[in-house]
């Protein structure tokens, strides 16, 4: 066995190679960048290195930096890891002559596979199913149209060199083409550094489904079962979970073969997936092999009970598989899910800043966090905002799916905006609950997802939140008063009492944007909460709730609300209280009570402005430009993302202060209108 490793990765990925490295006894070397120097995998690693600046480019893309760092630390062997150069053959070459061991497959197998366009006429001659298209070296537009029209529509575009969903559009139209060429060409040349592209015929309502495949060095290939990712965003999982839900027995047999026949053609050693795209009749094609672990590897683990990076460590150290095919377990059903630092409703924008509270569900047998992050930590705009995967494992599939739930009502994160409550709705969307989601589905209905304007608050939200805040401020009281040496004074009671009216409490908070305000009377657990009325309702309308019983304890508050009992989880903090019925949460921000109206009307902005820090990708206009409102104006890349800022009204460019490779701050303005 290695007795030392370094990881070239950082993030949740480092901190999991390291904790099977720890488990086996094998110390490990991390690296970093200047963003990072604080980060878990910095702490948790035996020895760490820094290898340069916050961009990827500058860091964690450094091949010969990491190498050197290897060299010197007395490293046998480097784990990639997900992402950066884990797909690289020329490093892959590189770790091996330099005398270590890269723990991965070889670097020959990578090139195969380097290529889409290379690695579907490969796979064709050994038999596996492939989607039409084209693949050729001749990428001029013309025959590019020529292909696209034999192929028919609709049809894909993907960048040849990649992944991740970048540089992918589907086209539906001839006329359509030439530009999702162009845009395709773009982003695959920013984000791989090539600009080829390939042409495959576009399978309508698919679904997506991988296989986890394991080579070793002595001709062994096995596959460890599928799993299923349709539920998808823009190219983008959001959804793993295994066993899937569509695959008949023979089915998941004839995919298997397929996975490993795969295999096997590229003489595979170490894990890989290979991807399949499935159509509604159960017909299968290969897209692609990832070359690499993957992200959404712990259901395969949750399922199968396996340490797959563990068996990554013992195949790069020359020894054999340690099963056999028929010998691959697979118990119980397992669902992952990603917690990511970025706004649903501003358009899944990423988001940054120090995690000022973080909660998740406490580990077990059935509940995994794998995460990079603690509360305090920062997620930087440099690297993807993942906070954590939570995964969660069940008898079957239903008792994963409320194991789910379950999993995400205790989820709380301050700070950075998260998808937690996107997630929510997702695990309890029929098409999910179903299993009958595409991987198209979700951008087709994305509003059943995402909450809309006309959206109610849940039935009970505001009295509960109103009972937790006022259990909250009775329980400062009493502290404050034990502190002074006279816990019995009645000014140290919260109850609102004052000399010649009832005891009348006032409460205001802030929810999804507006501002909500009601009176309360009583203490110690019993209310009577009377809701404001909002601006022009009738005052009758209003219906005072009586609570009794209200306890609140380990986050979790019981009470009689107008004498039925009801549960509700409650994550506190001064500036915030989040409610959760079971089904829904919502976020209350307590404000004063007493405040001065003021205008809030102003003047139409005239500025379009960065809504993040990025780069600055495309300028669409110049100083004198007619633009009418919603039209692109400037393209920004943040966060391994392309933004299309557009035109808030019709009007003249006053001034274009930005160009193209500008890197530039939130709130820069990038184009500027006319009074």
């Amino acid at each position: 066995m290695l007795a030392k490793v370094l990881i070239a990765n950082r993030g949740e990925i480092a901190c999991r190679v390291i904790r099977t490295c720890r488990r086996l006894g094998i110390r490990t070397v991390a690296v970093y960048s200047e963003a990072d120097a604080n980060a878990q995998h910095v702490r948790q690693a035996d020895e760490a290195y820094p290898i340069g600046g916050p961009r990827p480019q500058d860091s964690y893309l450094r091949g010969e930096a990491i190498l050197e760092v290897a060299l010197r630390s007395g490293a046998q062997a480097i784990h990639p890891g997900y992402g950066f150069l884990s797909e690289n053959a020329d490093f892959a070459d590189a770790v091996e002559a330099a005398g270590l061991v890269f723990i991965g497959p070889k670097a020959a197998s990578m090139r195969k596979m380097g290529s889409k366009a290379g690695a579907k006429d490969l796979m064709q001659a050994a038999g596996v199913p492939v989607v039409p298209g084209y693949t050729g070296e001749d990428q001029s537009p013309a025959l590019l149209a020529r292909e696209a029209a034999r192929i028919g529509f609709p049809l894909m575009i993907k960048a040849a060199h990649g992944g991740g969903g970048k540089g992918m559009r589907i086209v539906r139209a001839q006329d359509e083409f030439a530009a999702a060429l162009e845009s395709c060409r773009r982003e695959a040349a920013n984000a791989f550094g090539r600009d080829r592209v390939l042409l495959e015929r576009y399978v309508e309502s698919p679904r997506h489904i991988e296989i986890q495949v394991f080579g070793d060095a002595h001709g062994n290939a096995i596959h460890l079962n599928e799993r299923e990712c349709s539920a998808q965003r823009r190219y983008q999982k959001v959804l793993e979970e295994s066993p899937s839900p569509f695959l008949t027995p023979a089915l998941r047999a004839a995919m298997g073969a397929a996975a490993v026949q795969a295999a096997r053609a590229i003489d595979y050693a170490n894990a890989g997936t290979v991807e399949f795209i499935v159509a509604p009749s159960g017909e299968f094609f290969f897209m692609e092999i990832n070359t690499r672990l993957q992200v959404e590897h712990p259901v395969t683990e949750m399922t199968t009970g396996l340490d797959l990076v563990e068996w990554q460590l013992r195949v790069a150290a020359g020894e054999a598989l340690p099963l056999a095919q028929d010998d691959v377990p697979q118990a119980g059903h397992a669902i992952e899910v990603r917690l990511y630092a970025e706004d649903p409703e501003a358009g899944f924008l990423p988001g940054s800043g120090r995690l000022e509270r973080l909660r998740l569900p406490a580990p077990s047998e059935d509940v995994r966090i794998d995460s990079g992050v603690v509360e305090g930590d920062v997620v930087t705009i440099f690297y993807d905002p993942m906070i954590a995967k939570l995964i969660v494992r069940g008898a079957d599939r239903g008792e994963a799916l409320a194991r789910m739930r379950e999993a995400l009502a205790q989820c709380d994160v301050a700070g950075p905006k998260s998808n937690i409550a996107f997630l929510e709705r997702l695990v309890r969307h029929p098409a999910v609950v179903e299993g009958t989601i595409d991987t198209g589905y979700l951008d087709r209905h994305l509003d059943e997802f995402v909450p809309q304007a006309g959206d109610g608050m849940p039935d009970g939200a505001l009295a509960a939140a109103c009972t937790a805040q006022l259990l909250l401020q009775e329980r400062a009281c009493a502290a404050e008063a034990a502190a002074s040496g006279d816990p019995g004074s009645p000014w140290a009671r919260a109850d609102g009492w004052r000399l010649g009216h009832a005891g009348k409490r006032q409460l205001a908070f802030l929810a999804r944007g507006e501002r909500v305000t009601a009176s309360a009377q009583g203490a110690d657990g019993e209310y009577r909460i009377v809701p404001a009325a909002a601006p022009g309702a009738p005052t009758e309308t209003l219906n005072a709730v009586t609570v009794s019983g209200a306890r609140l304890s380990d986050g979790v508050l019981d009470a009689r609300f107008d004498g039925t009992s009801r549960r509700f989880l409650v994550h506190a903090d001064p500036d915030r209280l989040v409610v959760h019925d079971g089904d829904r949460r919502t976020p209350f921000a307590p404000v004063q009570v007493y405040r001065r109206d003021s205008d809030t009307s102003a003047a139409e902005d005239d500025r379009v402005r960065a809504p993040m820090p990025g780069r600055v990708v495309v300028v669409r206009i110049r100083e004198g430009d007619k633009v009418v409102a919603g039209q692109e104006l400037v393209v920004v890349e943040a966060m391994k993302m392309e933004l299309a800022l557009k035109a808030p009204r019709d009007g003249v460019v006053a001034g274009v202060p930005a160009a193209a490779g500008d890197f530039v701050e939130a709130d820069a303005v990038l184009v500027a209108l006319e009074h």
